[in-house]
């Protein structure tokens, strides 16, 4: 166990930038959504609370081209997703059962 209040604390980055800015932003692929239903799912399996998983939002997290992000703390994974199918092997596969999506995860070398 580590010394984490939580055992996985999730943060999505929920950035919006202006109408023709230059990166693209995680809010215009839906982040607000998905980590609406993100905070859902930990809850209705049981998952949430101290010492468990809290979902958080998050300003830009600064991988917008990889977006839409979220990162799984203590480990530090980052993730990008497409839908709430992505979100659920996320929060069953690494928040329920310990086993990161490598396949949604993003290259830790870009870190």
């Amino acid at each position: 166990m580590t010394d984490s209040f939580y055992k996985h604390h999730v943060f999505f980055c929920l950035n919006q930038r202006d109408p023709g800015a230059e990166r693209p932003s995680c809010a215009s692929c839906d982040a607000q959504n998905m980590q609406e239903y993100a905070k859902k799912r930990v809850k209705q399996l049981g998952l949430s609370g101290p010492g468990q998983v809290r979902i958080n939002k998050a300003g830009c997290l600064d991988r917008c081209e990889e977006g839409p992000v979220l990162v799984v703390y203590p480990e530090g994974t980052w993730y990008t997703y497409i839908d709430e199918s992505d979100i659920d092997e996320i929060v069953v596969s690494h928040l329920q059962n310990g086993q990161p999506v490598e396949r949604l995860m993003i290259d830790r070398k870009d870190v």
